[in-house]
């Protein structure tokens, strides 16, 4: 690290902390460090959420992805286009639940369930996020480790202590700070802004990997696989192991099926000022995705081609050494392309890339200390206490509740030894929860006749055979004839039959979805606990209604969305056709290396640019709308995630009137 790269590091952290401690002023209740006040914006929620797919553990799968399997997977993505945007633009689950005005899904599942069934997704959302993310601190701790040539080991008391340790303590300290000062609030604006910085140091890297490396040195070196691993052509990538079409096709399912239910980030989902900012939220982070995509991809294969390159062989000798001093081969992949960038890197860039992957961790160590602890304090202790917690009392349990966090995440990377590609290892934790937590969100929100029964049986289901899939692995290992990602698909099918048997064998009475949606004749309660209401008339034409634009999409809406929806539509197309080409005229190899050059490398580049300047105006133009509307919103004490009768506790108050009863199978 020469003295550039000490400042772009240090000047950003400074203006992080400032502003960390200039937020705190704005929280002053339960409501505000949970959900932010629930007044964000869709780009400030875009921005600071998608700021948790930038640290140094996200990049370190990305790379171990594409250190696999090349250029494939982006080809068969795309067969997954049409579905995961009709999901975004419609909001689905998303825009049902910001209606809930629930601060956590077990809330949530409360409201649909029963209280008994709340405790229980607590505290199995929260054990299961635990250990999801018990290697994320570790990994980002060990990727500085050899991204800076540090030694591998320090003395403490005359005792050596692996280097990471101590440096994993110190990331998250500052993360968990950051939690604490004034929650969601302040985690939203750091968020939004180390986002906005590091998109435009994106950009400060792309320039400078193209300056370095011809696209011919990378084309020489992913062209050469044997037959059935290409990294190139699709159709001659079938020996891939692990990262294949098997993978994109139950990935897909699974997002789809956990649409919003894995709650690392659960506090955006309720921060957005309505429903429709929280959708428009969703379909921005896709646009702001697309140009990020062009440095991760860059940073692998650009790594890839300096360690296997004739023309950068003697520049690479010390990185091979390096990487084969890496104990045990599961830490020496994850570190390969780490150990390769630290070395081909110049001054200054890889300041940049420094910066921009710290800001990182603390925006995602962040997100997930906040989110695990608040599950925990809302949907555990709140439900067991017959008394309620006062607003201080409240806050300080969420606040000791994210330091507990912080200290097993510290206690687990200490002593668990990853044997599981990173991707992996967070699909079947996942899956402990989601496998039945998915039926019951889909069916509590879209289903009237699903019931507490059902959601219970699926819990069990989908739980139970995530967990025999994790004990299978760890006993035989690949002797196992499934893998991770397998194991989660055929328990999420499973839970689902079971969710749906159950509830039509024990409905007795139909829920009323109408009054937890707040909808028809419960609509006007929004606007008595100050939720901002915008009635206008519905006037869709075919077309909005067939893709999901509804009254609430303006103008401006509706060509993000549909510009999005015609970007997407396009690839799908490119997809069909180029895979019925392939079957008749398969295209050379090189053919297929210039069409990965420009539709991987030279689009990205081109959005990288383009959200780095759209963003960086709609984050800070949000930013000082939140502000504006912190300073003036009204504090409520009793919205603070408390369910009584079937509805938060801020809405019952203000009907004296008998709650409508449980269904006849809570009775």
């Amino acid at each position: 690290m020469q003295p550039i790269d000490w400042i772009l590091l240090t000047v950003p952290l400074l203006v992080v902390f400032a502003v960390g401690l200039y937020t705190q002023r704005y929280m002053k209740s339960v409501a505000d460090f949970l959900s932010g006040g629930r007044v964000a914006g869709r780009y400030l929620v875009a921005v600071a959420r998608g700021e948790m797919q930038a640290g140094a553990v996200v990049f370190v799968a990305s790379f171990e992805v594409i250190a696999k399997s090349g250029f494939v997977l982006n080809w068969w993505v795309w067969i997954t286009i049409p579905v995961i945007f009709l999901v975004t633009i419609t909001g689905f689950v998303v825009y049902r639940y910001r209606e809930t005005r629930a601060m956590t899904l077990a809330q949530f599942f409360e409201i649909r369930y029963s209280k008994k069934f709340r405790f229980f997704t607590g505290l199995l959302g929260f054990f299961a996020g635990l250990v999801n993310f018990g290697i994320i601190p570790a990994v980002g701790a060990r990727f500085f480790v050899y991204f800076l040539g540090l030694p591998q080991d320090i003395m403490l008391f005359s005792h050596p202590v692996p280097t990471y340790i101590p440096l994993m303590a110190l990331f998250l300290g500052f993360a968990l700070w950051l939690a604490l000062a004034g929650g969601l609030i302040t985690m939203m604006v750091t968020d939004c802004l180390e986002g906005m910085i590091s998109q435009i140091l994106y950009l400060v890297i792309i320039v400078s990997l193209l300056t370095m490396f011809d696209w011919s040195q990378i084309n020489t070196v992913l062209a050469q696989r044997p037959p059935g691993q290409s990294f190139l052509n699709p159709f001659d990538s079938g020996s891939l192991k692990d990262f294949n079409l098997t993978y994109i096709l139950m990935g897909l399912f699974a997002t789809i099926y956990g649409t919003m239910a894995w709650q690392n980030a659960s506090a955006y989902n309720s921060a957005a000022l309505t429903p429709h900012e929280s959708r428009m939220a969703g379909i921005l982070g896709r646009w702001r995705e697309l140009g990020k995509v062009a440095v991760v991809t860059l940073l692998a294969v650009c790594a890839i081609t300096y360690l296997q390159h004739p023309d950068f062989a003697t520049r690479a000798v010390q990185a091979h050494q390096e990487i084969a001093q890496i104990a045990p081969a599961k830490i020496q992949d994850q570190m390969t392309v780490p150990v390769a960038l630290s070395h081909l890197l110049p001054a200054g860039v890889k300041g940049a890339l420094c910066i921009i992957l710290l800001l990182g961790i603390f925006g995602g160590d962040s997100t997930h200390l906040h989110s695990w602890g608040g599950i925990f304090i809302q949907d555990v202790l709140v439900p067991l206490r017959k008394k309620p917690l006062t607003p201080k009392q409240h806050i300080l349990a969420l606040r000791l509740s994210a330091g507990g966090v912080a200290g097993f995440a510290f206690l687990f990377g200490c002593l668990f030894r990853q044997t599981e590609y990173i991707f992996f290892w967070w699909t079947i934790t996942q899956t402990i929860y989601i496998g039945g937590a998915g039926a019951a969100i889909i069916g509590g929100l879209y289903w009237k006749k699903g019931t507490t029964a059902g959601a219970w049986a699926a819990l069990f289901t989908g739980s139970t055979l995530a967990v025999g899939g994790i004990l299978a692995r760890q006993i035989h290992g690949d002797a196992f004839p499934l893998n991770v990602v397998q194991v989660s698909f055929f328990a999420t099918l499973l839970a689902i039959a079971v969710y749906a048997l159950v509830s039509l064998l024990t409905c007795r009475e139909d829920f009323n979805l109408e009054r937890m949606l707040h909808r028809g004749k419960y609509a006007a309660i929004k606007e008595q606990v100050g939720e901002a209401v915008k009635p206008a008339p519905d006037r869709r034409l075919w077309l909005g209604k067939l893709i999901g634009f509804d009254e609430n999409f303006t103008l401006g809406d509706k060509w993000i969305a549909g510009s999005l929806l015609g970007w997407s539509l396009l690839w799908f197309g490119i997809f069909i056709l180029g895979t019925l080409w392939n079957f008749v005229a398969p295209w050379p190899l090189h053919a297929w290396s210039t069409f990965w050059k420009v539709t991987s490398i030279g689009l990205p580049i081109c959005f990288a640019a383009v959200t780095a300047v759209w963003f960086t105006w709609g984050g800070l133009r949000d930013m000082r709308a939140l502000f504006r509307r912190l300073r003036v919103q009204k504090i409520n004490p009793l919205d603070d995630g408390t369910v009584v009768g079937h509805q938060n506790l801020d809405e019952a108050a203000l009907q004296p009137e008998r709650p409508e009863p449980r269904p006849s199978e809570e009775r």
